[in-house]
């Protein structure tokens, strides 16, 4: 595999931070500096950056998160908010997380030591489950409900059919139950947006098979059994 593919999976860092490390000639394959991302390397080679040895680990793993609101799904943030990694224990490996949250919504994160599972649960076409609970400040017109259901077009940008209900209403809230494959950005807030409906709290549930059960905002646990062939 390409070099930079193999810093990916190893859990180092990501593609395009290994370009940056080969174009600084901080990547050394058996002993040899390294000069394009492209060149391709093999398990028995030895790869070093700064003289650590990188090694490939095979196993793929994945944990499950629960992100509290107000915290930003990046790796570093110009504005120095709390980011989602540092919220991870120092002594676990590197991860990589598998799609985002926006700032104020809040949790079920998924984080990976492998970059190619991580893209196969990011893409369409994989046409991964993801379920969210919406709490709104007002009655909700069924009428709407239906446009939803049926694909709609907001702002020049197309919303493919979102399977959503009314779950519950209690005093002025009424909870949602928003069900998507696609998961463009702030899709939901924009459908909300629309409809003018003001959103209380938007929380993630489910990602593909694994669901948010019994942790605490902050919490990260490995998830031992999941599907890592999509």
């Amino acid at each position: 595999m390409r070099i930079a593919k193999f810093l990916s999976n190893a859990g180092f860092c990501s593609r395009r931070e290994a370009e940056k490390l080969i174009q600084q000639k901080k990547v050394f394959i058996n002993d040899l500096c390294c000069i394009h991302p492209s060149v391709k390397v093999v398990e028995s080679d030895k790869i070093s950056i700064n003289k650590k040895i990188i090694k490939l680990d095979l196993k793929v793993r994945l944990w499950k998160m629960y992100k509290p609101v107000k915290i930003i799904c990046t790796n570093d943030d110009p504005q120095k908010r709390k980011t989602i990694f540092s919220l991870i224990p120092k002594n676990y490996p590197r991860l990589i997380s598998i799609g985002r949250l926006d700032f104020m919504s809040e949790g079920l994160m998924l984080f990976t030591n492998n970059g190619d599972f991580a893209r196969k649960y990011e893409l369409p076409k994989s046409n991964i489950l993801r379920v969210y609970r919406v709490c709104i400040n007002g009655s909700i017109n069924n009428t709407d409900i239906e446009k939803i259901n049926k694909g709609m077009k907001i702002k020049q940008i197309d919303y493919q059919k979102v399977n959503v209900r009314i779950e519950k209403t209690k005093a002025q809230y009424t909870w949602l139950i928003f069900k998507m494959t696609e998961g463009k950005n702030r899709e939901i807030r924009n459908i909300c947006d629309y409809f003018k409906w003001n959103i209380v709290n938007l929380v993630r549930i489910q990602f593909g098979s694994i669901r948010l059960i019994k942790q605490k905002p902050g919490e990260i646990i490995e998830v031992k059994n999941f599907d890592n062939d999509l």
